[in-house]
């Protein structure tokens, strides 16, 4: 009689500290994939799940506006083959007209919104294996078309520049067997997105995740909801 043994299906995470990354990780890990997880300064939260997780999550330190940091973790990383690479990082620095916001503040949600999860994906998508997929965490309010009642110009021009980013990375790397996904996933009730906002991540990132795993496979890029609907450029 002859026994099967199943790989687990490994994840990085980057970007899990609070909020939406970390309970995505929670609900990969749920889902008995492999995860690795990372958080810059705080992470407490992930590393007591960590702990209870029975050796299926890792966590590393990353600071993903670092060139330096990134390269450390590819080395760190080497020889992992990775099912998904999934960034998730976005800040906001409140409603101001496009005219009264500072240039340091406009840089600084700018690379942290878009830049940056950018240059994370081209410093490890050598990491996922071949079918696997790479994800970014985007908003429909990155959505061109929709964009038609006022407010948070600055973090909307972030989510349009990283959707537009993502397309550009599509088509250098369209022969590379890859899925490639931007997530939205709605407007939570997080830090970011406010303590009024309509959905729980608990509710949430169990659809984004279905949507990741009923995606995997499918060629080229798109732009999804939290129900695997299309979100307009």
């Amino acid at each position: 009689m002859s026994s099967t043994t199943t790989t687990p299906r490994h994840a990085l995470v980057i970007g899990a500290s609070r909020g939406l990354g970390l309970v995505l990780t929670d609900e990969l890990v749920r889902r008995d994939w492999q995860v690795t997880a990372t958080v810059r300064a705080d992470g407490d939260q992930l590393r007591a799940m960590a702990r209870r997780s029975g050796g299926r999550l890792t966590v590393e330190s990353l600071e993903m506006t670092s060139a330096e940091d990134l390269a450390s973790l590819r080395k760190h990383l080497a020889g992992t083959r990775l099912d998904l690479l999934f960034v998730n990082a976005a800040i906001d620095r409140g409603d101001l007209p496009i005219d009264q916001v500072p240039t340091e503040m406009f840089t600084e949600v700018m690379i942290t919104n878009a830049f940056s999860p950018m240059r994370a994906l081209e410093a490890l998508r050598e990491l996922v294996a071949p079918g696997g997929t790479v994800a970014v965490m985007s908003s429909d309010q990155g959505s061109i078309s929709r964009n038609t009642e006022g407010g948070y110009e600055l973090y909307k021009a972030s989510k349009a520049a990283l959707n537009q980013l993502m397309r550009s990375y599509t088509t250098r790397h369209a022969d590379d067997d890859h899925t490639k996904l931007l997530i939205d996933p709605g407007h939570n009730r997080t830090r970011l997105g406010g303590f009024d906002a309509p959905l729980a991540p608990e509710e949430s990132i169990p659809a984004v995740v279905d949507v990741l795993e009923a995606q995997a496979g499918a060629p080229g890029l798109q732009f999804l909801d939290l129900n695997g609907e299309v979100v307009p450029w």
